[in-house]
């Protein structure tokens, strides 16, 4: 459910994108800080996708969690993620909720597993949020009946 109706092109995920909002419980426990997500444009195994690296700090120590987003559907806005290494195991379909015009910040959906809950992430492309940036997505959430149920998290 992006902006346009035209399939959603894989670069306009591309880069490293700050964690702001969620209600997803791995952010607030409050003992990982500071998460991110950085995707970058790879083929595997014949299938162009995006190398999924979450980021974040547990201890004062730097952590991530790598994976493959695979597109499904024409639009490219829903995915399937599948970790790396031990990981490789676990799989998770995600998608695109909304994307800003702007492409400087988006809201994604991730269905429950047998590991983690169903939530939702917002993120975007800066650290710090303006105001007129944060009142946008504030709006966007109680648009979509999310807002009472969003948190939000600190961001260096």
């Amino acid at each position: 459910m992006t902006q346009s109706d035209s399939p959603l092109n894989l670069q306009a995920l591309e880069g490293t994108w700050y964690i702001h909002f969620s209600d997803f419980p791995m952010w607030l426990k409050g003992d990982k800080q500071y998460p991110t997500f950085t995707y970058t444009i790879r083929r595997r195994k014949g299938v162009v996708g995006l190398k999924d690296e979450v980021r974040y700090l547990k201890n004062n120590k730097a952590k991530s969690i790598n994976g493959f987003d695979v597109p499904v559907g024409a639009g490219h806005e829903s995915f399937v993620w599948r970790g790396d290494g031990l990981l490789a195991l676990l799989k998770s379909k995600w998608d695109i909720v909304y994307l800003d015009p702007a492409g400087t910040w988006a809201i994604i959906h991730f269905e429950k597993t047998l590991f983690t809950p169903e939530g939702y992430d917002v993120m975007a492309r800066n650290g710090q949020l303006s105001e007129k940036v944060r009142q946008e997505i504030q709006e966007k959430l109680s648009e979509l009946g999310l807002l009472s149920r969003m948190k939000a998290i600190a961001q260096k």
